[in-house]
């Protein structure tokens, strides 16, 4: 961390905390550079998963929670890993048959004051953990192969939502798909399945709704929960298609979904050739009062759909490029409607050829920003105020390397990961962290304030790296204090948003 570009980022930061002084009185006395405060190693695996943070030990620090594993297919002790935040120090792990890369969602389920871990991965593993031991509670278990539904939910697990309690035992239900087949090729409608929507009984597991997408398309898609302002009625969102297959963005009516129904939902955005993968954002941008719809699709389709009436309000398309990552949300241009910042893929998988970083005006859906930094990755960003100019900047992870090389190119290669910070009002980008021969593929930094000073801290992920990008050799997990007092919280701190949920809540 002490190259020319991060010494540039802290005199800025030292800079705008000295401004911000003079005018509202938050002192920035106290810290004056990044920090180091701890890195943690883990040999053979690697990660697809994001960090989330959550209290485990009760020392009122925030704790790290992320999905781990070694190479697809292969078993592992460390599937889940829970990070202590003060040092770094494992807590605890959790087992896995294969992958966990869902990101974790918390809930106290036990009842012994400690969120409980709820996170899934491949093969198809859906687990919950007890919080204070890393012990599982209870596990999805594949052995449905007769019911009309749930005989296709035996591949993938990604992300949870927690929705209000639909059965009046006093505990959150959970809300996630299944789907995608690893032996379907691509463009081949053989070996693919349709996608399973379900909701499980956080306490104990019960499978309590389900049903299959309506266009019989797979999924690779979070869905979320979107609630009318004072009405009390909820809907999801859930979209199908995947790299190279068709697919639709749909809302439903939760209480249809109980009774096992998903027939009556609404294609609100579609796309022929490419699905949906990545999550929408889910933020007011026409000052109504109901939470609108910003998505984007795998052919890099932007949609803006009022959430009260359904109509479009916009869209944008990017010519020429892929996405599967998932929007960062703020403020990033001079007016009070969020923004929305993603990176996209050049070329066609599994073929792209780099990577292009893109803003959207919220209110326009004009492309405010764009830039191509770096290789192709499915990380996505992070969002906050980092010198305190009024709009808010963004925290980007990149790798460096021959963008032109086949992914799945077994050759040793040399890469380079970086954390990089985009600051839209001077548009210029800087960096906060590199190391060679380490790179980032998937996981989505995360930032808050982990023990409480009052100043940002950051942890993000990195992997060992000489050959395929996808390959896992180990991985490192670092705490980054940033000189940058805090005086709200990140709008958009984490993958998918502060809460996991999609949902952004301004916090200015």
């Amino acid at each position: 961390m002490n190259s020319k570009h991060t010494q540039w980022l802290l005199l800025r930061l030292i800079s705008a905390c000295t401004f911000t002084l003079c005018w509202v009185s938050i002192s920035c006395t106290s810290k004056e550079k990044s920090e180091l405060i701890w890195e943690s190693g883990f040999s053979i695996i690697g990660s697809q998963s994001s960090p989330r943070s959550v209290d485990l030990n009760g020392d009122g620090m925030l704790d790290f929670v992320i999905g781990a594993g070694k190479n697809e297919f292969q078993a592992s002790d460390q599937g889940v890993l829970a990070l202590d935040g003060s040092d770094g120090s494992l807590i605890w792990s959790h087992e896995a048959t294969d992958q966990m890369y869902g990101a974790a969602t918390f809930h106290d389920v036990t009842g012994d004051g400690i969120p409980d871990v709820f996170i899934g991965g491949r093969s198809p593993q859906f687990r919950a953990i007890d919080g204070k031991t890393g012990e599982l509670l209870w596990k999805f278990d594949n052995v449905h192969e007769d019911h009309p539904i749930l005989q296709y939910a035996r591949f993938n697990f990604n992300h949870s939502v927690l929705l209000p309690d639909q059965n009046e035992n006093g505990y959150p239900e959970l809300l996630l798909a299944n789907g995608g087949n690893y032996e379907a090729l691509p463009y081949m409608e053989e070996n693919r399945y349709p996608a399973v929507i379900m909701l499980l009984d956080s306490k104990n597991g019960d499978i309590l709704a389900c049903d299959t997408v309506p266009d019989g398309k797979e999924t690779y898609m979070t869905p979320l929960l979107i609630s009318s302002p004072n009405q009390g009625e909820h809907q999801i969102i859930f979209g199908t298609g995947g790299e190279t297959i068709g697919g639709s963005l749909y809302i439903a009516d939760l209480k249809d979904l109980m009774q096992n129904t998903l027939s009556k939902a609404k294609i609100i955005a579609t796309e022929t050739g490419h699905g949906f993968i990545a999550s929408p954002a889910l933020a007011d941008i026409n000052t109504d009062g109901y939470l609108d719809i910003v998505a984007i699709s795998h052919a890099s389709g932007i949609y803006a759909i009022d959430g009260k009436t359904l109509l479009p309000l916009w869209d944008q398309r990017i010519p020429d490029t892929e996405c599967s990552n998932s929007f960062a949300v703020g403020f990033f241009t001079d007016d009070a409607i969020p923004d929305f910042f993603t990176f996209v893929s050049q070329g066609v998988w599994p073929q792209n050829t780099g990577s292009v970083q893109v803003m959207v005006d919220g209110k326009t859906g004009e492309i405010s920003y764009t830039n191509a930094l770096g290789c192709t990755g499915f990380s996505s960003p992070v969002a906050y105020d980092l010198n305190h100019d009024g709009q808010d900047e963004v925290i980007i992870s990149i790798n460096e390397f021959d963008c032109k090389r086949y992914i799945g190119d077994q050759s040793s290669f040399v890469v380079e990961n970086k954390l990089l910070a985009i600051d839209f009002k001077s548009g210029e980008h800087y960096t906060i962290d590199q190391a060679q021969g380490m790179k980032n593929i998937f996981s989505t930094p995360w930032i808050g304030d982990i023990d409480g000073d009052g100043f940002l801290d950051l942890v993000h992920a990195q992997y060992f790296s000489h050959s395929d990008p996808l390959s896992f050799l180990g991985m490192r997990i670092k705490r980054i204090d940033l000189p940058v007092k805090m005086n709200q919280d990140p709008p958009w701190g984490s993958f998918m948003g502060n809460s996991g949920d999609g949902i952004f809540r301004p916090t200015n």
